[in-house]
Order: structure tokens, then C-alpha cells, then sequence
């Protein structure tokens, strides 16, 4: 495996082992590590400059978050993803975000529905500019407040893990023809629904929302842009 890891930072209030895992995590859902790619706990510890322990610990981490599998007598490798696995991951997060924007149009101050509507206008410019990297950027950003605005922590962290499980794909699904304008458009009725305190209705926008954009994902799937099935490997 070629050295493509950084050496750790350490940063004074973060365990070791968390840095090391948040850092392989990033390297799996940014393509850095690729699917179907062993892990070799000797070559990535000299690679960010740590022991064999944190990235042992980080690899157990990762498995049970559905990043890595352990494949008996040969080692660990990087998930791959099926359709099936795609289905299953927006089928949780459309009734998840469904939940989380019912919260938020009861809980959401009015300093972040300001944040979204400055984002509402970035999102804008993204799309005229189809600058696709800074869109999915922003994107990430407002679906953070929208969580934070639910005032459910234990929500947060089970919807963020739902979504950086397929975050490596997301360019795919927002790449797909019209569907930069489409998020737009839903993230305006989003917004307007949590203005008008209207839980039912935000409910409804956000699991349209990302039912939509596991259609796209998926018809970006059916023409082949990425692999049907896992890496044999992981299966």
C-alpha cells in the first residue's frame, strides 16, 4: 500500500486513538482508502507516526460502524457497498431526518433559521457556479444545523454515522443531471416549512428530500458509476 497518511497531530482534548480513527474513518469516506483495500495495522501506525495499539483499536471501531470488515485468516479491509446497502442506509435516514426536521420546526432559534437562509443563498451560487465540491460543503453544513436544531444530541450522532457510512458517494448523487438545482429547491421548502413552525410539513420535505436523493444516487448506480455489488473481498 502506498504511504498516503499523515502524520498525527495531537491535539490536547482528543485521546489518541480518537484522532487515529477519525483520521482513518476520513481516509475511507474520502476515497484515500479505497473498498476492497486491506488494512495493515503495522504500515498505517508507521505511516501517522503511532503505535500498533491505536490503529488496532480504530480498525475495531470502524467495523462496528460498518467502515471495515474482518475477513477470518486474512485480515481487515475497507468496506465495500452494495445497492442493497445504499437502500438500507436512506431507507433509516429519510425516517431519521424526517424526525430530526419535526424537532427542529418545533425547537430551531432564529439565529440558525438566519444561517440556513445565508446558506439557501450560497447553495444558489454553487449551482449557477455547478461547483459541486463547494456545494456538497455546504450541503454537509445544513443538514448539521438542521440536526443541532432538533436539540437531540443521541439523533445527531445516529443520523451523522448513517451519513458518512455513504459519504464517499455523495458527489455521485448530487452530480447526477438536475439534482443540484433540485436540492435547492427542497432546501428552500425545508426552511420555510421550520419558519412556519409547521412540524408535519417539515417532516414530510425531509424524507422527500433524501428519498430523492437516494433515487439519484441510485440512477447514477444504474448507469454504472459505481460498482453493483461489494468487492468480492467483503462479502
Amino acid at each position: 500500500m502506498t504511504k498516503r497518511l499523515s502524520p498525527i497531530k495531537l491535539e490536547n482534548y482528543k485521546p489518541l486513538r480518537e484522532i487515529v480513527f477519525e483520521t482513518l474513518r476520513e481516509a475511507i469516506i474520502n476515497g484515500t482508502l479505497k473498498p476492497g483495500e486491506r488494512l495493515m495495522e503495522v504500515q498505517l501506525a508507521e505511516e501517522m507516526g503511532v503505535s500498533r495499539t491505536p490503529v488496532r483499536e480504530a480498525i475495531r471501531k470502524l467495523e462496528l460502524e460498518g467502515f471495515v470488515v474482518m475477513v477470518p485468516r486474512k485480515g481487515a479491509y475497507v468496506a465495500g457497498i452494495s445497492i442493497k446497502d445504499i437502500a438500507d442506509v436512506f431507507e433509516i435516514r429519510a425516517a431519521l431526518e424526517s424526525l430530526a426536521a419535526g424537532l427542529a420546526a418545533e425547537r430551531i432559534t432564529e439565529e440558525e433559521l438566519e444561517e440556513l437562509e445565508r446558506l439557501l443563498v450560497q447553495v444558489a451560487e454553487c449551482t449557477e457556479s455547478n461547483d459541486l465540491e463547494k456545494l456538497i460543503e455546504i450541503d454537509t453544513r445544513f443538514h448539521d444545523i438542521l440536526y443541532k436544531a432538533s436539540r437531540n444530541e443521541r439523533l445527531v450522532q445516529i443520523i451523522s454515522n448513517l451519513r458518512e457510512q455513504i459519504q464517499r458517494f455523495r458527489s455521485t448523487s448530487l452530480a447526477f443531471p438536475g439534482r443540484m438545482k433540485e436540492t435547492l429547491e427542497e432546501h428552500k421548502k425545508i426552511v420555510e416549512a421550520l419558519s412556519e413552525r409547521n412540524v408535519a410539513l417539515a417532516q414530510a420535505l425531509a424524507a422527500e428530500h433524501i428519498e430523492n436523493a437516494e433515487n439519484s444516487m441510485l440512477e447514477a448506480l444504474r448507469e454504472g458509476n459505481i460498482s453493483r455489488e461489494r468487492n468480492s473481498i467483503t462479502e
